[in-house]
């Protein structure tokens, strides 16, 4: 069963300097019918103007992942950790029993196109940790790429949650197909380009939400960049 979730559907906040679509209830975007979808609790689509950013705020009992898509992230939190998140990098949290975070635009000239997700954890109270590292965008290139695992293999990063993180990048024509087991359930997300799912079309912001089926045929209209999410 396939269920798309358009785009323009998703809640949308513009904050002056930051503009964010909400696939999934958040913040003062309230959808009972939008919650999450099994343990996917958070996919937030946001752009933060050049020399803007998240002031330092806290976390806890959420398995947070960050893509960015364009633009720099500078991350600090309180574990000591400073980094700043680019292209063909992804950063992994564990929020655990609390951690605190800020996230920045340290560009003076150029935003930042990134997203946020956030899984519920196996367990609550675990040890907050982190993680960043990179993912070559040319390793990806007409494959599924794992991104996170629960057991950090193939290189992914280590998430705590039976959840699997995929990513590809198409050229016009390509066509991928991720297999899937029916007990389990599925997200597509698209984010950048036009695909093709059966007869389903889907653009840029787009997902498919998936249960009871066993493979996932994509074919890429133009350039695309997706997100798949194998869940429990």
């Amino acid at each position: 069963m396939f269920q798309v979730r358009k785009a323009a559907d998703r809640g949308h906040r513009q904050h002056g300097w930051l503009d964010t679509w909400h696939s999934f209830s958040f913040g003062d975007y309230h959808n009972p019918a939008a919650m999450g979808f099994h343990t996917l609790r958070v996919i937030n689509d946001d752009r933060v103007a050049p020399g803007e950013g998240f002031g330092m705020h806290g976390h806890r009992d959420m398995e947070i992942l960050t893509y960015v898509l364009e633009g720099e992230l500078e991350h600090k939190d309180s574990l000591g950790h400073g980094e700043v998140l680019r292209p063909g990098e992804v950063q992994r949290m564990t929020a655990g029993r609390g951690i605190r975070h800020s996230e920045f635009n340290p560009s003076p000239t150029t935003p930042v196109h990134l997203y946020q997700i956030w899984l519920l954890p196996r367990e609550p109270g675990l040890e907050p940790s982190y993680d960043q590292r990179p993912f070559p965008r040319a390793d990806q290139h007409g494959r599924w790429r794992l991104i996170a695992s629960p057991d950090g293999r193939d290189g992914s990063l280590t998430i705590q949650q039976d959840a699997l993180l995929w990513a590809t990048n198409l050229a016009p024509g390509d066509e991928v197909v991720a297999a899937l087991d029916p007990q389990r359930a599925a997200w597509l997300q698209v984010l950048r380009g036009t695909v093709a799912v059966g007869d389903q079309e889907l653009s840029p912001g787009d997902a498919l939400a998936i249960e009871n089926e066993s493979a996932l045929p994509v074919r890429a209209s133009d350039d695309a960049e997706l997100l798949l999410f194998d869940l429990p």
